[in-house]
């Protein structure tokens, strides 16, 4: 496919994962927390991941690494995305809020978003930051699988931070501790306490700031004597 649209648009391509892209910002632009061993959670539509290793971004033996999306965490019989059931994003991701949101509505809970016609997950993030209990009650149970899904993170790859980044990580705070408190509940202490959760100070931009970068890395190695300066 990079081939083909190469050809017709005659220029190089590239093409990156988007968690990995997003990764690849926060190590380059993002907290200085991300440069060395760092997970870089993606809250959007799904929950993707990056991960930082030993300064390196880790992309896995067939470049699938990071597929935290679908850990198999809850027995609750709803669809995946990846045509598994039970999947974290069916109850984490922003797709599992607006239908939460959705249904909360349908059944009579009280809350701002009822003034929109079609509830989105821009809608509820909106609400949420001005301190709607309803949306911010379906972000913390969001968040709090998330911090569920970190918890055998943390178990496996002990690293320096944890970076929320993405589309969602707008919401800012309103993540901390939710997850926070699922990360001590499901953790050896001793883990917990020495790796740093933070929200990205990227926000929106991540994804953009990774594909530009993917561009400008691979445009380097193609042809190191071309003046380009590789991203720092």
């Amino acid at each position: 496919m990079v081939t083909y649209i190469a050809k017709h648009a005659g220029l190089p391509v590239f093409i990156e994962n988007d968690s990995t892209a997003i990764a690849l910002a926060e190590q380059k632009f993002g907290l200085p927390i991300a440069r060395n061993n760092s997970m870089i959670i993606n809250l959007g539509w799904g929950v993707g991941l990056g991960m930082i290793i030993n300064k390196e971004i880790f992309k896995g033996h067939s470049g699938f690494a990071g597929e935290f999306s679908h850990l198999p965490l809850h027995k609750n019989g709803k669809l995946c995305s990846c045509g598994k059931q039970g999947c974290l994003e069916t109850e984490a991701s922003l797709l599992a809020i607006e239908a939460k949101a959705a249904e909360g509505l349908k059944q009579g809970q009280v809350s701002s978003l009822l003034k929109y016609d079609t509830v989105s997950a821009d809608n509820i993030i909106d609400e949420a930051l001005k301190g709607d209990a309803f949306a911010i009650k379906i972000i913390a149970e969001a968040a709090y699988f998330i911090g569920q899904g970190l918890a055998i993170l943390l178990h496996l790859m002990n690293p320096e931070s944890i970076i929320l980044s993405g589309k969602g990580s707008v919401i800012g705070k309103l993540w901390l501790s939710p997850i926070q408190q699922a990360m001590n509940e499901h953790c050896i202490p001793h883990l917990t306490t020495y790796t740093q959760l933070a929200v990205s100070n990227l926000g929106n931009n991540a994804q953009l700031l990774g594909g530009v970068t993917t561009v400008i890395e691979n445009l380097y190695k193609l042809n190191p004597q071309a003046n380009i300066s590789e991203p720092t």
